[in-house]
């Protein structure tokens, strides 16, 4: 029996290859996003199944979510959708600050919650979210000031779920990768060092990790890549 991971950001260039990942290894994977251009590779597969919804919007969220736990035992939970904003203090208004909350936060947090509710009732699961350095260093945060206040509340809310959860089997990860090497990246710093970067492969390489047997005893709430 295969088991069922779901995925947010499932179209992006680090989504799409954890997705690819993971049917490739025999798991079933439940994308999650708001358009399906990059997972075309997928179509046909009978363990594959992909759901488009605004994951902003906290009652369409809620309602998918309850109709696929009506049919699904979700193992683990790979919340990667997110978003970026440059701007320091002065430049950042409230409605900066709003968006950067809802894509960062709240994106994962409306998920996060209902997976982890029907975790507590089974014992066990993993629930995977993507940090940023910013949110860590303020020093590398001050020219990204809602992007990185932002990422710091994923930061909190695994905490809070590794505390609730520490006499079950449920952990709360948040990976913190250092640039990800993708095409708009690489855009972007064409005179970066690429090899110095972290590819969409090694992150799904260890979210495998942090739901297999090996990764079970893994209790660190931050991973840096």
């Amino acid at each position: 029996m295969s088991t069922t991971i779901l995925i947010t950001g499932a179209n992006g260039n680090l989504g799409s290859e954890v997705v690819k990942h993971f049917l490739e290894n025999g798991f079933r994977v439940i994308a999650i996003d708001g358009k399906e251009d990059h997972l075309k590779f997928a179509s046909g597969n009978s363990d594959f199944q992909f759901h488009s919804i605004n994951l902003v919007d906290e009652a369409a969220v809620e309602s998918l979510i309850e109709n696929v736990l009506k049919n699904e035992n979700i193992t683990a939970g790979f919340l990667l959708a997110g978003g970026f904003a440059m701007g320091n203090i002065k430049e950042t208004d409230a409605a900066e600050f709003r968006k950067m909350i809802d894509l960062n936060f709240f994106t994962s947090y409306s998920i996060a919650r209902q997976l982890y509710a029907s975790m507590q009732t089974r014992g066990a699961g993993r629930l995977v979210f993507v940090g940023a350095r910013p949110a860590l260093d303020p020093g590398a945060g001050k020219n990204m000031t809602a992007y990185a206040i932002s990422k710091s509340m994923i930061f909190r809310l695994a905490e809070i779920i590794n505390a609730e959860s520490k006499d079950q089997d449920i952990t709360a990860t948040v990976i913190v990768p250092s640039t990800i090497d993708t095409p708009p990246n690489r855009s972007s710093m064409p005179n970066a060092d690429f090899s110095k970067w972290v590819t969409p492969k090694q992150i799904a390489e260890l979210l495998m990790m942090i739901v297999s047997k090996t990764g079970a005893p893994l209790k660190e709430t931050v991973l840096k890549m």
